[in-house]
């Protein structure tokens, strides 16, 4: 059965946090959510604007609308707002009574001013008897329980019991308020304690992982799971949606948790845009393939004056390849991009430049026209500021060398003249550098505009046919 899962809760209109997070953790977990909006906020991953919240009885007409028609699985209670939308919750749950009943009481900011008078804290506080489950923060914890913010772990476990009796109820104890490395949480009802260990995230994108976690609870109890085999699998998934945060780039401040981390690597987006524009550039590499160079290394048979001229032409071009892969990883949104350009801007300078200047002398090179017309190329795509166009233009070089490589990789033998060469870029790291590279620019294509991938795809196809000019050039340069 597939859960149906109902959030009352406002809206977040960046998606980080409200119902469309609610909607999401809940698709997350394989239900199917629905949603009766308390509140419209105006918000962002700065802050607050403005809140309009409808009149009650609108309330009352979506949460009618729905369970008139809809048989209601579970149901996640988020943002409230007021005595008169408390009342009304409570009246459609008396009426309609739900199997499950989750309450997030939103009652404290994260600038820890209340969000609520007193008439409403008290609705809240009885609202908690209907609930199965209840998952406040600290600071919301302190509220319902009228005592001070706990400051350790045992005083927190101590006010979660004292809820626990007064509402007779279920409380899940979150510890992500308290310091230290690790993040308990706990599932506390009147029987005992039932905790969860789990590392401290650091992140500074933190938005929404209170409604992610209550609407994955509420998605997984409804799939039958105890409250304490769920909060395990929730917080092994919240603490993934945290490490992945940093990936969204969604806002300027306190940005989302990714809670379809675990989802994405089995998206099928049909064709990446790396292997669009390869097969776009297709005649390209066909002439690749058939120029007398190319055809020449193959057989061994290609002149070693116009092999040693293609290999210093080919050492200053990877002078200047390593500074446009420095300006890569100086641009690069993440540190594992930063790496990875990085390492590849010092295996030009180290690796290729050896393998290079054991053929030819540096000494006294000039650039020929073909290496200025790419070169050139690549640092006006460095310049243009954009990583995405940047990177377009940098993978030709990556891909079509190891599609090469590959291709001869075990059709020649040692004695062959060029074998180093041939080796060098049929090598299984040098493979899976080209993949990573591949990955890193479909993850920059996905995130672009149309216009911005308009670029990349005129960078992508400049590059590829500025190689086959480069791999031109030396046979023409000896005619």
């Amino acid at each position: 059965m597939i859960p149906r899962v109902l959030s009352i809760a406002g809206t977040d209109p960046t998606g980080g946090a409200g119902v469309q997070a609610d909607l999401s953790a809940i698709a997350a977990f394989g239900g199917y959510g629905m949603a009766a909006v308390t509140a419209l906020v105006a918000q962002n991953t700065l802050g607050v604007r403005e809140v309009h919240v409808p009149p009650p009885a609108f309330l009352d007409a979506q949460l009618r609308a729905v369970s008139d028609d809809v048989v209601i699985d579970a149901v996640k209670i988020g943002m409230l707002g007021s005595a008169d939308v408390v009342a009304t919750v409570d009246a459609w749950l008396s009426a309609v009574r739900p199997p499950l009943v989750v309450l997030d009481p939103v009652m404290v900011a994260t600038s820890g001013d209340r969000l609520l008078d007193g008439d409403a804290e008290a609705a809240v506080r009885e609202l908690c008897r209907r609930a199965d489950l209840v998952t406040p923060n600290l600071p919301e914890l302190a509220v319902l329980v009228d005592e001070p913010v706990a400051r350790t772990w045992d005083a927190a476990v101590v006010q979660a019991r004292t809820l626990a009796a007064r509402a007779d109820t279920t409380i899940l104890l979150k510890g992500g308020h308290l310091d230290g490395e690790q993040s308990p949480d706990a599932i506390v009802d009147t029987v005992g304690v039932y905790p969860v260990t789990g590392p401290r995230v650091a992140t500074r994108h933190t938005h929404g992982t209170g409604c992610s976690l209550s609407s994955a609870m509420a998605t997984l109890a409804a799939h039958g799971r105890s409250w304490p085999d769920a909060l395990v699998r929730a917080k092994r998934w919240l603490t993934g949606a945290l490490e992945h945060a940093d990936e969204l780039h969604v806002g300027q401040g306190n940005g989302p948790i990714d809670r379809l981390h675990e989802l994405r690597p089995h998206i099928d987006l049909g064709r990446s845009w790396s292997a669009e524009r390869w097969d776009a550039t297709a005649s390209t590499r066909a002439d690749v393939d058939a120029c007398a160079f190319v055809r020449g290394l193959a057989s061994g048979n290609l002149d070693r004056g116009a092999f040693t001229w293609y290999l210093g032409q080919d050492l200053l071009y990877l002078r200047e390849y390593a500074r446009v892969l420095a300006r890569a990883a100086a641009l690069a949104p993440t540190v594992d991009e930063q790496r990875f350009w990085a390492a590849a801007s010092v295996s030009c300078l180290e690796e290729e430049a050896a393998l290079h200047q054991s053929h030819v002398d540096p000494s006294g090179l000039e650039p020929a026209a073909s290496t200025l017309d790419y070169t050139e190329h690549l640092h006006a795509a460095s310049a243009s500021g954009s990583y995405a166009v940047l990177v377009a233009a940098i993978l030709p070089c990556f891909v079509l060398y190891t599609d090469i490589g590959v291709r001869w990789r075990g059709t020649f033998d040692a004695d062959h003249p060029y074998a180093d060469w041939l080796t060098a870029y049929g090598d299984e790291r040098f493979e899976a550098s080209s993949a990573t590279a591949a990955r890193i620019t479909d993850a920059a294509a996905s995130a672009a505009t149309p216009d911005v991938r308009a670029a990349m795809a005129a960078a992508y196809d400049r590059s590829m046919a500025l190689e086959l000019a480069f791999f031109d050039a030396p046979l023409r340069q000896r005619s």
